[in-house]
């Protein structure tokens, strides 16, 4: 194959967002590390954007948007869930961590002009129009909630994105409930993507995956991408030099964190009532780039 990774194959879901479904494979296997907060970024690296989420309340509007377009028509991978806009019961700050909250909240989302016929509430926060990235070290410190039919994801998508998946997407984490101690870490592009069934990526078992906070990191190069976990090293995925059908990441990103509810992959397996409300915790959001 044109890049030095191993294609997992997958079936094909809806357009867009970047959720894949993993064959199986032989995959690594993480202990839960205590010492995540001591991992460093590259040398030679500088911080030039972050979010430590240390003022109670709503997320900083200087830092974060949240999107909402898709919640009158309903979100792709059919995905059950409305997102909400500057409201603190799916999106606050508190005790230093930004919360995520997904609810059961059934006809209480009638009242929303934008109201698509969900049951569920989450929230979808991005830094679109805020900040965007052209490489570079990106470092989240997260807890996923545990509870089938929850999905989380920490991820990546161009400032202007162009026709997906052409421009590009990169998963720095994907967590689904059912599956509830692995992670994912996954690239699109238009050469290969989940509806060629192609889709490159990897996942990496890890006991306390739901019930710890472990830091997801991603270093973006012009040669390469690569995914680690609490600073294990465990998706690679290279610039073959072959154009952009198989390397479009030579554009700004943004960042986006969001936890979608049921859907092709999260609702595989059904929901369980017991998940709600389910709560996706983070601790910081750092980007760092390599000093000029």
């Amino acid at each position: 194959m044109k890049n030095k990774v191993s294609l997992l194959y997958a079936s094909s879901m809806s357009l867009l967002a970047g959720f894949i479904i993993y064959a199986t494979a032989p995959h690594a296997t993480a202990q839960s590390s205590d010492q995540n907060a001591a991992i460093s970024p590259p040398a030679g690296y500088n911080l030039v954007w972050s979010d430590e989420f240390e003022a109670e309340g709503l997320p900083d509007p200087t830092k974060w948007a949240y999107d909402t377009y898709r919640n009158q028509h309903g979100w792709w991978n059919d995905e059950e869930q409305y997102y909400s806009d500057s409201r603190a019961k799916n999106a606050r700050i508190e005790k230093g961590h930004l919360i995520i909250e997904a609810h059961k909240d059934g006809d209480l989302l009638k009242e929303f002009m934008d109201y698509g016929g969900q049951d569920y509430s989450s929230a979808r926060l991005y830094t679109k129009g805020k900040s965007a990235w052209q490489y570079g070290y990106f470092e989240i410190r997260a807890k996923m909630p545990c509870g089938r039919g929850l999905w989380p994801a920490i991820w990546t998508l161009p400032e202007e994105p162009g026709e997906w998946p052409d421009s590009g997407e990169i998963d720095i984490m994907e967590y689904v409930g059912h599956d509830k101690k692995r992670f994912h870490a996954t690239v699109h592009t238009g050469d290969y993507n989940h509806l060629l069934r192609n889709q490159v990526g990897e996942s990496l078992k890890v006991k306390t995956a739901c019930k710890a906070f472990h830091i997801h990191s991603l270093l973006w190069t012009p040669e390469a991408i690569s995914v680690a976990m609490d600073g294990e090293s465990y998706f690679r995925y290279e610039n073959d030099g072959e154009g952009e059908g198989s390397w479009p990441f030579d554009r700004p990103h943004h960042i986006l964190l969001n936890m979608a509810v049921g859907g092709t992959w999260g609702g595989k397996k059904g929901l369980s009532k017991k998940a709600f409300p389910a709560q996706m915790e983070i601790d910081y959001v750092r980007v760092y780039q390599p000093r000029e």
